[in-house]
């Protein structure tokens, strides 16, 4: 019988008492400095990440999950 591997959901899955998720876009600038910024809806960390990239000055701008 082969064996069959469950995966352990991740803790931001199980938690119940978050009504929503919080996603944090942070943007590195070519200096080094760092700014980040929080938003509940995930569409809208998405579309300021997106804005932060057209900027020159900018190296990257990633996006995570926050509990």
């Amino acid at each position: 019988m082969k064996t069959i591997r469950r995966w352990k959901k991740s803790k931001f899955g199980v938690d119940k008492r978050r009504k929503h998720r919080h996603w944090q876009a942070t943007v590195i600038y070519r200096d080094g400095e760092k700014f980040a910024r929080v938003y509940v809806n995930k569409d809208h960390a998405e579309r300021f990440a997106v804005r932060q990239r057209k900027s020159p000055v900018v190296k990257s701008v990633r996006i995570s999950q926050l509990a």
